[in-house]
């Protein structure tokens, strides 16, 4: 098949990749289909609700590249699931009565989309694999083309979410100005809180690229103070990863003694299940988005842990510092870029073959890189802290292995 028209949009919390995403796809139509028009809706599903889109003109398809430049969504995001009605009327964007999958559908037939190219999490494009459907049953073919992106890389079955390696390494950067604050007190305790629901992976990797290719690259000089010890990660706790709080806490007080600072990577879902318990039994409501998710902002996991090991490291002042905003609002790494390019031609490609799916290399057949089917796409992949790396990280830092999790998602 031939596109007449793609719609294009991007949903969910931001990542290190979208605005080359929506560049990629645009660089990749002008390249081999100038003819096919291109709109963006502006906010995600709440532009495509409200009718609200971007002509892609000649000078945006010329200047695209300007794109992978630049970190966030050009065009927008929103958090919004069509298939919470009561949410959807309450922020104005259907009247009562309303449904609005049929509304975002009918939008879609009103501007005569054929390929809609979804760039997002998990929700995102099952939201709009369940738009085609929708339209199908009503006489109306639409082709969805799903990009992942996720900083968690936590999606089934797709072996690397776009935008997850930046988000690592924008994390490690973060963290190297905030341990400089490990001296700025006697007993400094800091914690540094990675963003993510059960982030399990991106907290492991970004301890493990700040160790590899941050911490040592302006040199030391312990004769005055200057020591890697100092600056180094003592503890990396996960939500996949049973925390023996006894034991560590006890490890931990030894290096504080020692180094007179510790240094914490934390999940910001770790021990989440714990938290929400405690504040429930306290008659406290937990606030949940319109996906149902705990909202983790509400909850502070960081400072849970920062409160429970300040008492038994007796830390003198604690600093809990997170990441997340800094991270997944950066432009694309060069790793993310290849990714990125090679997910953008595929889609482009899949358009003209006329298939729907999300692309992404498929651990279930070889991790080759093909057109996902949707029913076969979940959130929530674990972390497997069985991996090598995983193991050989703990083992420098001097921490056990805890025993797995089965976390909730």
């Amino acid at each position: 098949m031939t596109p007449k028209k793609v719609g294009i949009l991007t949903a969910g919390g931001l990542a290190p990749c979208l605005s080359s995403a929506v560049g990629g796809l645009i660089e990749r139509y002008t390249e081999i289909a100038p003819e096919v028009e291109i709109i963006c809706y502006r906010g995600g599903y709440k532009g495509l609700l409200q009718g609200d889109s971007i002509k892609v003109t000649p000078e945006i398809r010329a200047n695209a590249a300007i794109l992978h430049r630049h970190g966030g969504s050009p065009i927008g995001n929103s958090r919004v699931k069509l298939t919470n009605v009561k949410d959807c009327v309450k922020r104005g964007l259907v009247k009562e009565g309303e449904n609005p999958q049929k509304v975002a559908a009918d939008q879609l037939v009103k501007d005569g989309v054929d390929v809609l190219h979804t760039i997002g999490g998990d929700d995102t494009n099952t939201a709009a694999a369940d738009l085609a459907k929708f339209l199908h049953e009503n006489g109306y073919e639409l082709h969805v083309i799903g990009l992942p992106k996720t900083i968690d890389n936590d999606v089934f079955p797709i072996r690397q979410s776009l935008g997850a390696w930046t988000a690592a390494e924008e994390g490690a950067k973060f963290f190297r100005n905030v341990v400089a604050e490990h001296n700025s007190n006697p007993r400094m305790l800091i914690v540094h809180e990675v963003m993510g629901r059960n982030c399990g992976w991106l907290t492991a990797a970004t301890a493990k690229y700040y160790r590899e290719n941050v911490l040592g690259d302006r040199g030391f000089l312990p004769e005055i103070g200057l020591a890697k010890s100092n600056l180094d990660v003592h503890a990396i706790f996960i939500p996949e990863m049973e925390i023996d709080f006894a034991a560590e806490a006890k490890r931990l007080k030894a290096i504080m003694d020692e180094v007179d600072c510790v240094n914490i990577f934390v999940s910001e879902g770790a021990g989440v299940s714990s938290i929400v318990k405690e504040l429930e039994a306290a008659g406290k409501t937990v606030e949940r988005d319109a996906f149902g998710h705990i909202k983790l902002d509400t909850i502070n996991p960081g400072q849970y842990f920062a409160k429970e090991f300040a008492k038994k490291l007796d830390a003198e002042k604690t600093m809990v510092q997170k990441s997340g905003y800094f991270s997944r609002a950066a432009p694309a790494n060069v790793d993310d870029l290849r990714l990125i390019k090679s997910c953008t031609d595929l889609a482009v490609q899949c358009a003209f073959e006329g298939k729907s799916g999300v692309i992404g290399h498929d651990e279930d057949q070889n991790c080759v890189l093909r057109a996902i089917e949707f029913e076969r796409i979940a959130g929530g992949k674990p972390f497997d802290i069985d991996q090598p790396w995983f193991g050989d990280l703990l083992a420098a830092i001097g921490q056990a292995k805890g025993t797995k999790v089965e976390v909730e998602h």
